[in-house]
């Protein structure tokens, strides 16, 4: 059990790493992250590491809801469009360091926020 939680985070830590290089390579990365939680959402149910996945999957559904109205409005009102966008960038980045700094620490995620 032990070995395959471990197994389980690393693959945790891929999707955490996945969200960061979003913001290097676009929003390709977040999509294969998205990807592998929703493969291996059966395999970590009943374990601490299932926050995890749901919190992972909600901040991929907020950061590309966020970019697609933030890009929309861009092209209307450049202040507003850009509020939005940055706001989504914000978020993002608040959900992957508190996503990461609890799994590092072998503790689910609150899925409250």
């Amino acid at each position: 059990m032990i070995n395959e939680t471990q197994s389980l985070k690393k693959i945790a830590a891929s999707v955490y790493i996945c969200q960061v290089l979003t913001f290097v390579l676009a929003g390709f990365p977040l999509l294969i992250g998205v990807g592998i939680n929703f493969y291996f959402k059966k395999e970590v149910a009943q374990t601490w590491l299932a926050s995890h996945f749901e919190w992972q999957i909600k901040t991929a559904w907020l950061a590309l809801a966020g970019f697609g109205v933030g890009g929309i409005l861009l092209e209307m009102d450049i202040l507003l469009g850009t509020a939005v966008l940055v706001s989504a960038i914000m978020l993002m980045i608040y959900r992957i360091v508190i996503g990461w700094n609890a799994l590092d620490g072998n503790h689910p995620v609150d899925n409250r926020n």
